[in-house]
């Protein structure tokens, strides 16, 4: 190794990332209360990636309101169709159904104030044209105003080659008695476009580097394949990272918007963060010890016969 801490072989991996972006149709109903308050409904899930937080945004912003005065509801199958969690569609797709709808919901409400919908601007609770300007509440005085919608896609998968791209760094120390792995740091660095959150868009990609060191370093589906059984078929034996397994992680998002996507002008972001994570993580071992594994997990026993000989330094 070209670097040592005391018995620690000290090694350093990259490797690139690289995941498709897909749209998906979704709709959304969004409607203006009485008392000015907005509704939003959609059968989107949220399941711990900030759905609700993104939504919310996207509701507030279009017309012009404080994102405390947005009730989102989501994961009801009254609601209008969404496109749901899963390879990393949800954020994009969701938001920019809520934004067709915000786009309709705005025309209705000028045209219910008697305002011109293509000069009209919606801040800070109300809408304005031209010299006159009628607050959300007023506008809604003699009831819900209310509008539906969808974003759909049409051919755009076939025009444009859509993809999200990152790179991982990973610096691990090596056992050099032992062979023990110690992931020491990690870093991601990611292109995908207008980040809705920057906050629950870096949550997931902390959880998708973690995810990735468990695959690389332990994560085993063990067969016996005399007789078809699991054999560590529960996490007493199947084994996951923990706390103490990842001491510490870094997210840079690249500053870029794209603007063929859709109205957002985001992409998914979710699974790239676990793209790659693994080969760096494998390259880092070979750094540290000289010694190349070719299949995941990395573990100790795949590396013990190969390891440089180690010696007790004064």
């Amino acid at each position: 190794a070209s670097v040592r801490d005391g018995r620690w072989l000290v090694g350093i991996g990259m490797a690139a990332a690289f995941r498709n972006n897909l749209n998906m149709r979704s709709a959304a109903r969004v409607a203006l209360e009485p008392g000015g308050r907005i509704s939003v409904e959609t059968d989107m899930t949220d399941i711990g990636t900030g759905s609700y937080t993104i939504i919310a945004q996207t509701a507030a912003e279009m017309l012009g309101v404080p994102l405390e005065r947005v009730d989102v509801r989501l994961g009801d199958s009254r609601f209008p169709v969404s496109a749901g969690s899963g390879g990393q569609w949800g954020a994009n797709s969701s938001t920019a159904g809520v934004y067709a709808a915000c786009v309709k919901l705005r025309e209705a409400i000028a045209r219910h104030a008697g305002l011109d919908g293509a000069a009209a601007a919606f801040a800070d609770g109300e809408v304005r044209a031209g010299a006159r300007r009628v607050s959300l509440a007023e506008a809604a005085q003699q009831g819900r105003l209310v509008a539906e919608d969808s974003m759909e896609y049409g051919d755009l998968a076939k025009k444009y080659q859509q993809s999200t791209f990152g790179a991982h760094f990973v610096e691990v120390g090596v056992d050099a008695a032992t062979a023990e792995i110690r992931i020491r740091r990690m870093l991601a660095v990611c292109a995908a476009g207008r980040i809705l959150n920057p906050k629950s868009a870096r949550s997931q990609v902390i959880g998708a580097m973690t995810m990735g060191a468990g695959a690389a370093l332990m994560e085993e589906l063990v067969i016996d394949k005399r007789l078809g059984f699991f054999v560590n078929h529960d996490l007493a034996g199947y084994e996951v990272p923990v706390h103490a397994d990842i001491p510490h992680q870094e997210v840079v998002f690249l500053d870029e918007v794209d603007p063929t996507t859709s109205p957002m002008k985001a992409k998914g972001v979710g699974e790239l963060g676990i793209c790659g994570v693994g080969a760096a993580v494998a390259n880092a071992v070979y750094n540290a010890t000289g010694v190349r594994v070719r299949d995941y997990p990395v573990t100790l026993d795949k590396l013990l016969a190969g390891m440089p000989e180690w010696r007790v330094h004064a």
